[in-house]
C-alpha cells in the first residue's frame, strides 16, 4: 500500500453529501484519494444546518486515509458566512470553492486550508491565471456542468465544447505554479466505459484528476490518471539512455525509434517522480 495521498498528486476526488452520516462514511473509505463534504449544491437550503454537524463529526472521526475537503457555499452568499466558522478548526485537506472567481476569492482570506477553486462561471473561465495564482489556491477544478447552463454548450461525444475550457485550465495553472487541474464530474453513473474514455481525453490534454460524484467512479478515475506499469518501464529506459548519452556529451538518441531529447527525457523523469510520490517503494 502506498502512502496517505497528498493534494499535489490527489487523482480523484469524491463528492459526498454533507447531510448524509452514510454517505459520507461510504465515500471516506472509498478508497478515493480525497473525500469532499458538500455544502453547496448537494443539500437543500433546509438541511444545510444540519449538514455542517454532520460534516463536523464525520471529518474528525475520518482515520486519514484520504484527503479531507469542504465545499462550501458561493462566496458572497449568507450561507458561507455560517459554513466558514462551523468549518473552523477541522484539519482539512483543502476547502473546495464553488463559482470561483478572484475578487470572490478575498472573502476566504490569506490563510487556512489550501484552497481548490472550481471554475464553472464564464467569469471565472476568463480569470483562471489570477485564480491559479491567487493566495491559498492549490488547484483549479472544472465545473461543467454550472459552466455547460451558463454558456450554452451541448455535450459532444468527443468532447470539443470542453477544449477551450480544459486547455485553459491546464495553461494557466502551469503557469501560475500550482498542480495540474482536476477535470469535471462525469454525470452518467452507469456508464464507465464513458467515463473511462472521458479521463483518457482530461489526461491527454494535461488534467491530472477528476471529481467523482459515487464510488464506483474512484477506481475507474484511480487507475485512468496512473501511469501503467509500461508507461513507467518506458520512462526508466528512456531516463537511463539519456543519461548516460548525457555523460558521452550526446544531446539526443533513438530509444526503441523514437527521438529522444531533453523534453522527452525531462517528461519520462517527471513521470517517475510523480509515481514515487503517489506509490513510494512500489514498482
Amino acid at each position: 500500500m502506498g502512502a496517505a495521498p497528498s493534494l499535489a498528486t490527489a487523482r480523484s476526488l469524491l463528492f459526498a453529501p454533507g447531510d448524509d452520516v452514510h454517505k459520507l462514511a461510504k465515500a471516506l473509505g472509498s478508497g478515493a484519494d480525497g473525500v469532499i463534504a458538500d455544502l453547496e449544491d448537494g443539500i437543500a437550503p433546509s438541511r444545510r444546518a444540519a449538514a455542517r454537524e454532520v460534516v463536523r463529526e464525520a471529518l474528525e472521526a475520518a482515520d486519514g486515509r484520504c484527503l479531507r475537503a469542504v465545499r462550501v457555499n458561493r462566496p458572497g452568499s449568507e450561507e458561507l458566512a455560517e459554513d466558514l466558522p462551523a468549518i473552523e478548526g477541522l484539519a482539512l485537506d483543502a476547502i473546495v470553492v464553488p463559482k470561483a472567481e478572484p475578487a470572490a476569492l478575498a472573502e476566504l482570506g490569506e490563510t487556512g486550508p489550501p484552497l481548490i477553486a472550481i471554475v464553472e462561471t464564464s467569469g471565472g473561465l476568463r480569470s483562471t491565471y489570477d485564480l491559479a495564482a491567487a493566495p491559498r489556491v492549490a488547484a483549479l477544478a472544472l465545473g461543467a456542468l454550472d459552466l455547460g447552463v451558463e454558456l450554452g454548450l451541448e455535450r459532444r461525444a468527443d468532447g470539443q465544447e470542453l477544449l477551450l475550457a480544459r486547455a485553459r485550465l491546464v495553461v494557466d495553472s502551469a503557469a501560475a505554479g500550482v498542480r495540474p487541474p482536476f477535470d469535471t464530474v462525469f454525470a452518467a453513473l452507469a456508464d464507465l466505459a464513458g467515463l473511462e474514455e472521458e479521463c483518457g481525453l482530461a489526461r491527454s490534454l494535461g488534467l491530472r484528476g477528476k471529481l467523482c460524484v459515487h464510488p464506483r467512479q474512484v477506481e475507474v478515475v484511480n487507475a485512468a490518471f496512473s501511469p501503467t506499469a509500461a508507461e513507467l518501464e518506458r520512462a526508466r529506459l528512456v531516463v537511463e539512455a539519456y543519461e548516460r548519452a548525457e555523460a558521452d556529451g550526446r544531446g539526443a538518441i533513438q530509444v526503441e525509434g523514437m527521438l529522444v531529447d531533453r523534453p522527452v527525457a525531462e517528461r519520462a523523469r517527471r513521470l517517475l517522480e510523480d509515481a514515487e510520490l503517489s506509490f513510494p517503494g512500489e514498482g
